[in-house]
């Protein structure tokens, strides 16, 4: 782009590709320093105006100072942009509304910054497109309820596991019909096994306008979107009233801040008893995890040698993305490195660019620096993993450290199928309480941290009581069979879907 630019300095598609390159690298100031450029020559340009309040979140932090710092300029962008009428008033400005992804990794409650941005997003498309339907129960028909699901992962993704694939799955077929809309671009063999599940599917469509006719012509009772953030389609049309009722069910767990969502479905388990004040949508505490799982097989490695691992050491299996890793709590893994003695810690390598990795290394590193230890003898950066690469390195784990503030969900219920020990420390928001959750069902909670401190006690002695880790796995073993298939969540989900359309 740069190369492209030094022939066309001005040309404003290049510029945007450039931006978005830039934040994706965590190039944070160049990044916003690209947007600005487009606007000191279009101040008015709606597009580069949301980008450049979006590239005030970066994908990494060097310290929570840097965090607090970030969070401020954001939220004084995002004010800007709400009291500005001529962004609703245009309704053809070219704006893609994209929610901030990256806003829920700082560990905050981002009710208040979601419900400013969800309001204008949605008076934004609902200039664009008026014609929406009334919110509210229709007159009961006595026919089965038409649920329609919504969402970009309809494939072998987090979201189809958790809690997509167990909803269209679980739900009786005599009281409601199911509607799938695949917003994504790619599909494979979960795509095909989502059209079995589902009286009608639809992908491929070209554009907003055209998902939106097939979804009011299907006309469904109710409208669920898996995960609201990480699709850009679903979300703008979790943006506007396409059914009588819509629902957040938390595949990317934090508010929509969007009014067009009227409840956020979760998990009793994993909230805590001040939930409601995190969410824009009411909240709706469905039973244990809040999701129907089903368990997954998958083939370990050969050798641990083979991926850098040193026979006898305590292995600490840390395989969240790197933004998932908040810099305060970079000071556990040096701190329980001093307690273990010969351990590694087993981290993946971004998927973006070497330099993102670096990035987290050398944040990693001084931490280490700082108690007079060596990152290169205690850290491992894996590559990126096929899914069965990613559970056989998981096998060969001693331990799973849980990543504090943002909790492991997916990957924590993948990891039980080798039975290894989790540490984890609770957070304040649901999304830091997955692991927590998911222990406490299994009944195994000797290892649930009630404090950091304690944290790194408890996988500092792990680490050193292979007896103590074998019982714990022995405990998963016997455990683990209570967390899958739920009925109990499917039969809450059902009464919960049909008292919501009803008057009152």
């Amino acid at each position: 782009f740069e190369q492209a630019l030094a022939r066309d300095p001005d040309n404003e598609l290049l510029l945007f590709a450039k931006g978005g390159v830039l934040e994706e690298l965590n190039r944070t100031d160049e990044a916003i320093a690209t947007y600005e450029k487009i606007l000191s020559k279009n101040p008015n340009s709606a597009r580069a105006r949301f980008a450049h309040c979006k590239a005030q979140l970066p994908v990494l932090y060097r310290d929570a100072g840097e965090i607090a710092a970030r969070r401020v300029a954001y939220a004084r962008c995002l004010d800007v942009l709400a009291a500005d009428a001529r962004l609703i008033a245009d309704p053809v400005q070219d704006i893609e509304i994209k929610l901030p992804y990256y806003l829920a990794y700082q560990g905050e409650n981002d009710r208040d910054l979601q419900t400013t941005y969800g309001r204008l997003a949605c008076k934004i498309m609902a200039t664009r497109f008026p014609q929406q339907i009334p919110k509210g129960p229709r007159p009961n028909s006595g026919k089965p309820l038409k649920i329609g699901v919504v969402s970009g992962f309809f494939r072998q993704h987090s979201v189809w596991k958790i809690p997509t694939r167990g909803l269209i799955g679980g739900l009786d077929r005599d009281r409601f019909r199911v509607f799938g809309y695949h917003t994504g671009q790619s599909v494979d063999a979960q795509t095909e096994i989502a059209k079995t599940m589902c009286e009608h599917f639809v992908l491929g469509l070209p554009s907003i306008e055209a998902w939106r006719k097939a979804i009011l012509n299907d006309s469904p009772d109710i409208l669920i979107y898996p995960e609201i953030g990480m699709d850009p389609m679903a979300a703008q049309l979790a943006a506007q009233r396409l059914a009588p009722v819509q629902c957040n069910y938390g595949g990317h767990p934090t508010t929509s801040g969007l009014p067009t969502l009227d409840y956020f479905l979760s998990s009793d388990l994993m909230e805590p008893k001040n939930g409601q004040d995190h969410y824009s949508e009411r909240l709706v505490r469905l039973p244990n995890l809040g999701f129907a799982y089903e368990p997954a097989a998958d083939a370990p490695l050969s050798g641990a040698a083979e991926i850098g691992l040193r026979p006898g050491s305590c292995r600490f299996w840390c395989g969240q993305s790197t933004f998932k890793y908040l810099p305060q709590y970079d000071q556990v893994f040096p701190r329980i490195a001093k307690l273990a003695g010969d351990c590694q810690f087993i981290f993946i390598a971004s998927q973006v660019s070497p330099s993102m990795t670096e990035f987290f290394r050398e944040r990693v590193s001084r931490t280490f620096s700082d108690e007079g230890l060596d990152v290169g003898q205690y850290c491992v950066f894996l590559p990126r993993l096929s899914e069965s690469e990613f559970g056989g390195v998981q096998a060969q784990s001693d331990m799973l450290l849980d990543s504090i503030g943002w909790s492991g969900n997916n990957s924590t219920l993948e990891s039980l199928a080798y039975d290894i020990p989790i540490v984890t420390l609770p957070g304040e928001l649901m999304r830091g309480r997955h692991s927590m959750a998911i222990l406490k069902m299994m009944g195994v909670t000797s290892t649930i941290a009630n404090s950091v401190d304690e944290y790194v006690a408890v996988a500092g002695r792990l680490a050193r009581a292979p007896s103590e880790r074998a019982q714990l796995a022995a405990q998963i073993a016997a455990g683990k069979h209570k967390l899958y298939c739920d009925r109990s969540v499917i039969a809450a989900l059902e009464e919960f879907l049909e008292k919501a359309v009803q008057p009152g």
